[in-house]
């Protein structure tokens, strides 16, 4: 595999890492064994981002519809996430990337909330990429959760119906303030977006593989940048000849 240029690159991509419990299966092998692999990719993946110089990365780490998972599997997953947060305060301090994690972050384990609030703490003045962590998100949650926010500003008198706009919505998702993301990638093959990034991922760029996450390499990553880099972003127009766009 070739490298993707570097010309046009995206500046926001988005991952849904999904097929850790499969990759296991395949091998005889726990589900707890893939998502500890799914863990070193997803550190490889940012580290390999950061160097190409994509501005934010968003990894959908766990669902709000995760939380049904076999209990001792849910603890096991809190458990790996704690640990390696932990692991990357180094990496991301001195790498200059800030940690934004989105998501109800009140809904996890008081200690990953401890490494979590750190982390954010830490590296609050890094001026590199951005890595967000979605946690116990929800994509439908979060437009409920901006939606209330709205409501109450318009019940207090201090905004209009009229006044409202696509920026007061995005001002009050969690993801305020990023880009929304060029370039989506799901892995294993699966055709859905699963409730992630709903509003965001408005005119995102799709790339499915059926490579499973655990399996997921930096070629990988090169592969799905330049199909991306073949797309004709129109944004709903429609370009003829370099002249002026209609739908």
């Amino acid at each position: 595999m070739t490298e993707a240029s570097t010309e046009n690159l995206p500046r926001h991509i988005a991952i849904i890492m999904d097929g850790n419990g499969r990759w296991a299966k395949k091998r005889l092998l726990n589900r707890i064994n893939g998502h500890r692999k799914g863990v070193d990719v997803a550190r490889d993946t940012v580290t390999y981002c950061r160097e190409l110089g994509i501005e934010c990365l968003t990894l959908y780490t766990f669902s709000r519809e995760n939380w049904k998972r076999p209990v001792h599997e849910v603890e096991m997953l809190m458990k790996f996430l704690e640990l390696h947060l932990k692991s990357e305060e180094k990496n991301l301090v001195e790498n200059n990337i800030r940690f934004h994690p989105i998501g109800r972050l009140d809904d996890l384990p008081k200690g990953v909330r401890r490494v979590i609030d750190g982390l954010i703490s830490k590296t609050a003045a890094n001026t590199g990429m951005v890595l967000q962590l979605a946690l116990s998100y929800s994509g439908r949650e979060e437009l409920t959760r901006a939606a209330a926010a709205i409501a109450r500003l318009v019940a207090a008198g201090t905004l209009r119906p009229d006044d409202i706009t696509e920026e007061t919505v995005n001002e009050h998702l969690y993801t305020a303030g990023m880009p929304d993301p060029d370039l989506l990638i799901r892995t294993s093959g699966e055709n859905r977006i699963s409730n992630f990034l709903l509003w965001q991922l408005a005119y995102t760029e799709i790339h499915i593989t059926d490579v499973l996450w655990p399996d997921f390499t930096r070629g990988h990553l090169d592969e799905a940048i330049k199909d991306y880099q073949k797309r004709d972003r129109r944004f709903g127009l429609v370009k003829e000849k370099g002249v002026g766009a209609a739908r």
